[in-house]
């Protein structure tokens, strides 16, 4: 069964804090308020291009801080997606928001809505870094927060940057940690780009800032995957979605933006499982068997991991599918 969200955006909405990273504009794509004849109208729109079989369909408020508007607003948009909620067009609710904007009147709101699923944007758990970023909350407003939620029927999800201002990957790491310590159901990761028009562009142009290199990001982010699946978190997201903002010739002014940046770190992982398991081989060429389902992972993105391993090990590599195989399962044979 497949999952699809009903993507809402409520651009800045709620939310009194710049943080240096923000341009919601241009992120999201979207400027202006919601409605509920808007929640309505989108509701509607993507409902016409779904599947009718082997779905599960989810109304999606994000952008700003949902939590931070007023509740009555919350509860006109809430509303109207609650109608198809009822009526069985969707089957859940999601939103995101900020730590600091959590308290039990709102979540006594929230589930009498319907919502199923909080996201909170965390972006880092060390306080020096979000003070650096300007977030206007604490590492202890996300602790407090994600009990709050779990106390309630509701999937916590926690979403995690990386590469901001005062980041390293020990303190990234250490965010992961502490993540998984709240046992969130889901995991977002994003790398930090630099968009124009915002305050983390002025630093960059300034050289007070250095972001991620392509390579660092997805070498940080691999770990973090590792991490979280071996704890029994998924991750639903890394990487920032492609759009027309979103990408090499859109908005970004630097850091570590790809169409294909979570194919990126997966191919890593299978990478470092390919050159460990033939690191002490003595044959100049392999076979390689993985899932039909990872194969474009295992060979990487043009061919990045064959190329690597022929440098690397002067092995000439060729990946096949084995269905015996599960995930991250490979079965290396020496010629």
């Amino acid at each position: 069964m497949k999952t699809y969200n009903i993507p809402i955006f409520v651009p800045h909405r709620g939310c009194p804090f710049d943080c240096v990273f923000c341009n919601q504009k241009r992120i999201t794509g979207a400027d202006s308020g919601v409605t509920a004849a808007d929640v309505r109208n989108i509701t509607d729109a993507h409902l016409k291009t779904l599947p009718k079989e082997n779905r599960r369909v989810e109304a999606a408020f994000f952008g700003g801080s949902f939590t931070g508007i007023p509740i009555e607003e919350q509860s006109e948009l809430l509303g109207a997606a609650k109608e198809y909620l009822d009526r069985g067009d969707i089957d859940g609710i999601r939103l995101s928001t900020r730590p600091d904007y959590i308290d039990r009147e709102i979540l006594d709101n929230l589930l009498k809505y319907g919502v199923t699923t909080i996201e909170l944007g965390v972006q880092s758990m060390d306080d020096e870094v979000l003070k650096a970023a300007n977030r206007g909350h604490t590492r202890g407003d996300v602790v407090r927060a994600a009990e709050l939620i779990r106390a309630y029927p509701f999937t916590l999800g926690l979403q995690m940057m990386t590469g901001l201002p005062g980041d390293t990957e020990e303190k990234s790491i250490r965010t992961a940690d502490e993540i998984i310590a709240l046992k969130p159901g889901l995991v977002r990761i994003y790398p930090t780009l630099t968009i124009k028009d915002t305050y983390l562009e002025k630093l960059y142009r300034a050289g007070k800032y250095r972001p991620q290199t392509l390579e660092e990001a997805v070498e940080l982010v691999k770990k973090l995957l590792l991490k979280f699946e071996a704890n029994g978190i998924k991750v639903i997201r890394a990487g920032l979605q492609s759009t027309e903002e979103i990408c090499e010739n859109g908005s970004v002014v630097a850091g570590p933006v790809h169409s294909a940046f979570r194919e990126m770190a997966e191919s890593a992982i299978y990478r470092d499982i390919i050159y460990e398991k033939l690191q002490s081989a003595s044959c100049a060429r392999a076979d390689i068997f993985v899932s039909p389902k990872e194969i474009s992972k295992a060979v990487g993105i043009k061919r990045s991991n064959v190329i690597y391993i022929k440098n690397a090990l002067n092995i000439d590599i060729k990946i096949h599918s084995d269905e015996n195989l599960k995930k991250r399962e490979v079965r290396c044979v020496c010629c």
